[in-house]
């Protein structure tokens, strides 16, 4: 496939470049100030069209920097461009010109050159020359054609026309039909210059002689080289049908607006045939090479020969169309005549004017002077006559107005000076209507922004700020936020905030608080301090980024709040050496006697730094009371014989704030008989007691542990007692008889014992008592062992081995003494030993004994 594509691509070439080098370079023909160039369709990328900076006059060095381009409208493909380097009009992508031109006819390109610096607008037609890369296509590969053999000599039957999608003398030129006896081929022309072929009868037919004739039809196009298509046709002979319809007229003519809607009637056919039944009822239908276009347009009614209008028509697409009808009856071996109905489409003014922005220069700076060039701006109509002729205008109260350059081109420019910050942006009406009857109109709204220029300061919203911050703030906390305006915008508007340069209390006011940059927020950067500074002032700058910058200044006011960060400081009395404060009082005071006055101090301001005192702890409540106010301490009645000689006191100072801070002093006051001259030193007293008696917890935790311990020992005592008790019963009444006991004190002890005793007895059914079983030779010289298992234990892998000892007598011996010759089965799967290690045969006797002691200990422990 890609070789076959290769190939076609590369004879196209050489078609292309014969037809360049046989038509010459391409024509410019300037007319009315326009060029017009010639190019052949299917040209490469890059191929040469022309040179328009030679043919325009212009500086090929300048023609980047005056942004020299080719205007198209939105959507539209971009078959041309320049090359801003040379100047050469070049393709840009192939060009096919069945596409770009459905209709026949000349196939112009209409090419739009801006160029600024100054603005200078071209028009440039590339006319798009056919070449033939088409061949001729017939719709079916195979025709029927049914014909009368009662069809006079020079019958003629139109046949389906081939299709070419090239013009011209590309397109169908002939037709040829295959040698025959019967047949001869006549090409008619159509008013478009078309061709289409009819079968002519020149011998007559006989049906029972050949029913069927084949030919071989030949569509040729007229290209170099030539291009052709064929088709097969079927002649059906048909028995005589001796009469034809026939039309009033073979052409008729019918003008249509093209606005009709569907369903309308276009024409009404008559055609008539003599015959009578079946052969005289007539039957309506297109001709075999009506074009595909009249099918979807046109609709012709079968019985009745109306033709009614089936699409929508348009006027500018194409302004003629040419029906070919043809009539046949429904009789046998039917002749089917033709007619031609020629419809004229009238225009009606159906198609808005359409506004295309050109090239458009915004934003616009707000002090651009007035007759700046905005927008350049194209109209256009598709309707004819007056109904294309189109006026613009722009919209009242606005700076701008339109100036007509040439026809259908118009440039937007300014009237007066802008200024952004009281209109930011306009939204031009720009209104297109053309000259019909009724006017069609399309407005369009260009948006034009106005750029700005630093031409405000900022401004801040307030004229000075008052901060009001607690004290003991967190550093780092932003403690409030300053903002200004700019009505530029962008980067006009875009502000910066700074601290201005000074110092507080001597230390430069960076020290104290930041300010962020962008946002304006202001953020304490030290703990403050009521007590150390009460209040400042900085200076905040606003600065624009604008060139050159513009800035403005405000006032900032902190004012620091207190907060009752600081408790009551005992000034008086003062203890000594860590101790009590202590004072003496006579025994023979009087109610209301001074005992003294304790003072504090708070460095707080305002509630937070008034105090007042209460006594908090008293040895008697009764004897002394403290003043709320002043704190002095008074004796409230006359001392008495039982009152102690020494009084405790813990007096409390709180202050007034929220939540209120406190502290206390403790005094020991000795009551004298008599005052000395030198107070006693008290300091051999300390804390009272009861802040260094101790708690009854240690008491509870001794008394505790203790009993916890009793119960253990006293159990571990009742457990010894019950295990000494339950081996000397066992000493006592148990014996080596040979009939239970199968061992002797002189035998020797088998390594295999344990491995080889019998353990296969069953117990009796239902029963619920321990089964003992006797271990022959299993044990050390002198003792007898027995197996014992209660009823539970039969299932378990475990054997618990006690002394041999005999029935007591208060026990039963019906169902609970086994037999000598009974056993008992412990496990119906017996456990293998662990072979992964085995001691050495020395220590294996000694290991033995260990087990069969350990496990005995057991058996009679779980028993007792």
């Amino acid at each position: 496939m890609g070789a076959g594509a290769g190939s076609g691509r590369g004879q196209l070439f050489l078609r292309s470049l014969l037809f360049l080098l046989l038509a010459g370079p391409p024509a410019r023909h300037p007319a009315r100030g326009q060029l017009r160039y010639a190019v052949p369709e299917e040209l490469e990328h890059g191929a040469f069209v022309a040179n328009l900076g030679e043919d325009l006059g212009l500086d090929v060095s300048t023609l980047s920097a005056r942004r020299f381009r080719i205007v198209s409208r939105a959507g539209a493909r971009q078959h041309l461009e320049v090359n801003l380097e040379n100047g050469i009009l070049f393709v840009n992508e192939r060009i096919d010109r069945e596409e770009v031109c459905e209709a026949g006819g000349t196939c112009l390109l209409h090419l739009q050159l801006l160029v600024e610096s100054p603005l200078e607008l071209y028009r440039v037609e590339v006319e798009v020359l056919d070449i033939n890369d088409h061949a001729p296509t017939f719709p079916w590969q195979e025709y029927v054609l049914e014909v009368a053999e009662s069809a006079v000599l020079g019958a003629r039957f139109p046949l389906e026309s081939a299709q070419d999608p090239d013009v011209g003398t590309n397109s169908v030129h002939t037709y040829r039909l295959s040698p025959n006896g019967f047949f001869s081929l006549e090409v008619q022309t159509r008013s478009d210059a078309s061709k289409f072929a009819e079968l002519v009868l020149e011998r007559a037919l006989d049906r029972e002689q050949q029913r069927v004739h084949r030919v071989l039809l030949t569509a040729l196009d007229g290209g170099v080289p030539e291009r052709s298509g064929t088709a097969h046709i079927l002649v059906t002979v048909l028995d005589a049908n001796d009469n034809v319809p026939a039309f009033d007229q073979p052409s008729y003519g019918v003008s249509l607006p093209e606005d009709a809607p569907a369903g309308t009637l276009v024409i009404q056919l008559n055609a008539t045939d003599l015959d009578e039944g079946p052969n005289g009822e007539i039957e309506y239908s297109f001709s075999g090479h009506a074009p595909p276009r009249v099918r979807e347009l046109f609709h012709i009614e079968p019985r009745s020969g109306q033709v009614l209008l089936k699409g929508r028509l348009d006027y500018e697409r194409a302004s003629l169309h040419e029906l070919y009808v043809q009539a046949k009856d429904r009789g046998p071996s039917a002749v089917a005549v033709h007619c031609r109905v020629l419809v004229h489409l009238l225009d009606v003014n159906d198609n808005a004017p359409e506004v295309t922005l050109t090239s458009v220069s915004t934003p616009v700076l707000e002090d651009a002077p007035p007759g700046t060039v905005i927008a350049v701006i194209s109209v256009l109509d598709r309707d004819s006559g007056d109904n294309g002729r189109v006026s613009c205008e722009v919209g009242p109260n606005v700076p701008f107005e339109l100036r007509s350059s040439f026809r259908n081109y118009y440039t937007l420019v300014t009237t007066q000076a802008l200024d952004r910050e009281v209109v930011p942006e306009y939204n031009v009406s720009i209104t297109a209507r053309d000259m019909g009857s009724p006017a069609l109109l399309t407005r369009s709204t260009l948006t034009i922004p106005v750029s700005d220029v630093n031409d405000n300061a900022p401004r801040f919203l307030q004229p000075s700020y008052s901060v009001y911050v607690m004290e003991n703030n967190a550093p780092g906390a932003s403690i409030c936020s300053v903002s200004a305006l700019d009505p530029d915008c962008q980067q006009n508007a875009y502000l910066s905030y700074s601290i201005a340069d000074g110092h507080i209390h001597g230390m430069p006011v960076g020290t104290y608080v930041s300010i962020n940059s962008d946002s304006g927020h202001m953020y304490a950067l030290r703990s403050l301090d009521y007590e150390q500074i009460r209040s400042f002032q900085i200076q905040v700058q606003a600065q624009d980024a604008g060139f050159p910058p513009l800035s403005a200044n405000v006032t900032v006011h902190i004012f620091v709040l207190d907060q009752n960060d600081n408790a009551p400081v005992i000034v008086s009395p003062m203890p000594r050496n860590g101790s009590v404060a202590t004072e003496l009082v006579p025994r023979s005071a009087r109610p209301g006697y001074l005992v003294g006055t304790v003072s504090a101090v708070d460095a707080d301001a305002g509630l937070n730094s008034r105090l007042s005192y209460q006594l908090l702890q008293a040895t008697d409540f009764t004897l002394f009371s403290v003043a709320p106010d002043t704190g002095e301490l008074r004796t409230l009645r006359s001392f008495l014989e039982q009152d102690a000689s020494r009084q405790q006191l813990v007096v409390q100072v709180r202050d007034g704030g929220q939540p209120a801070l406190s502290a206390t002093v403790s005094l020991l006051l000795s009551v004298v008989e008599t005052m000395p001259q030198t107070l006693s030193d008290f300091s051999e007293f300390s804390l009272p007691p009861e802040v260094s008696s101790s708690s009854p917890l240690t008491l509870y935790l001794l008394v505790s542990l203790g009993s916890i311990s009793f119960t253990f020992l006293l159990a571990i005592l009742i457990l010894t007692a019950i295990r000494c008790r339950g081996e000397r019963r066992s000493r006592q009444g148990d014996s080596c008889s040979p009939p239970r006991c199968h061992c002797c004190p002189g035998s020797r002890p088998s390594s295999d014992g344990l491995k080889t005793s019998n353990l296969t007895a069953q117990p009796p059914a239902g029963t619920t008592a321990a089964t003992c079983l006797d271990v022959p030779a299993g044990g050390p010289p002198g003792y007898c062992y027995k197996v014992c298992l209660g009823p539970e234990s039969a299932q378990s892998d475990f054997m618990f081995l006690k002394p041999c000892s005999p029935p007591r007598n208060n026990e039963k011996d019906t169902g609970k003494r086994s037999r000598p010759d009974q056993h008992l089965q412990v496990s119906k799967e017996a456990k293998q030993p662990n072979t992964d290690w085995l001691p050495p045969s020395t220590q294996r006797p000694a290991l033995k004994r260990y087990q069969i002691q350990h496990w005995g200990n057991r058996g009679s422990r779980w028993k007792g």
